[in-house]
């Protein structure tokens, strides 16, 4: 038996063998069922109950729905997109893109490579028109954008930005120059483009001999801060790209998937043990109800 559709908002099935198809005389609760599984977090054990079915059942009908994507609202018309990618205990990635606070395509993947995001872009890019792409500054990601879509606009999260520079530094810096460098990149968000980088250049002026100190093997002493103002000058031209471009009103930040990854990993870690098959079908009916 098999999940084959939907007829007046009753699941119909078709049988394996036969391929006759036929609707159960109530499978009403099916939905509702999943839908308290997924979204309101209830147990096999309070569903149990609830819908008087035993737990395989449940689990029979539950493998058998098929999670069918809403319609785009925004299909056809230009976006800003935004888009990253989470994992779930390594076993495998979910790349979510979003435009414009609709959820528009979830892709598992076994690894973040830059052949997925361009596989999705290109499909993605059949109904829609980009505006602009909002990323997390993976390495490599920004030429590839480049090279496929030479004129949309590039932003790098600033969120991104500060835990990158916060890795290599901590954010209880000991020295001046992590210290000042902390509040410089704390400050990102609410500086105009210009007074950031005038502050950025008079702190590598400021400290630029501290910085070229090396050790007795003739390796540079303070790498991890010279990391992160490597990270800051690489991306420079992609952190303000909202301000230079008002008109388009680019997101500055990720927040659009960062915040919705915490609403819908912490309901699929509620139930454990979940397959890989069973997590992704939560996953995905998760990402179609907000």
């Amino acid at each position: 038996m098999i999940y084959y559709g939907k007829q007046n908002n009753r699941t119909r099935f078709q049988c394996k063998n036969c391929l006759k198809v036929f609707q159960p005389k109530d499978s009403s609760w099916i939905d509702e069922a999943y839908e308290d599984y997924s979204i309101h977090k209830q147990t096999y054990a309070e569903l149990e109950l609830k819908y008087n079915k035993g737990e395989k059942t449940i689990r029979k009908y539950f493998d058998q729905i098929k999670t069918e994507a809403k319609p785009l609202v925004f299909q056809g018309r230009e976006i800003n997109l935004t888009f990253d990618t989470t994992f779930l205990k390594r076993r495998f990635g979910a790349m979510v893109y979003r435009g414009d606070g609709e959820n528009l395509k979830c892709t598992f993947v076994p690894s973040e490579k830059l052949e997925y995001y361009l596989i999705d872009l290109f499909e993605l890019s059949k109904q829609f028109k980009f505006k602009s792409f909002t990323i997390d500054g993976r390495r490599g990601l920004i030429q590839l954008l480049q090279k496929h879509f030479p004129n949309t606009p590039i932003q790098i999260c600033h969120f991104h930005q500060v835990a990158i520079v916060t890795r290599y530094i901590t954010r209880k810096p000991k020295t001046d120059c992590g210290k000042e460098l902390y509040r410089l990149i704390m400050s990102l968000k609410i500086t105009k483009k210009q007074i950031f980088i005038d502050q950025f250049n008079e702190l590598r002026e400021k400290h630029q001999d501290y910085l070229k100190e090396r050790n007795e093997q003739g390796q540079f002493q303070h790498r991890q801060l010279r990391g992160a103002i490597r990270s800051i000058k690489s991306n420079l031209p992609y952190l303000f790209t909202y301000q230079d471009h008002k008109d388009l009103k680019i997101p500055p930040t990720a927040n659009s998937c960062d915040g919705s990854f915490g609403q819908w990993k912490y309901k699929v870690k509620l139930h454990r043990g979940m397959t890989d098959e069973r997590m992704q079908q939560m996953i995905r009916k998760l990402l179609n109800c907000f």
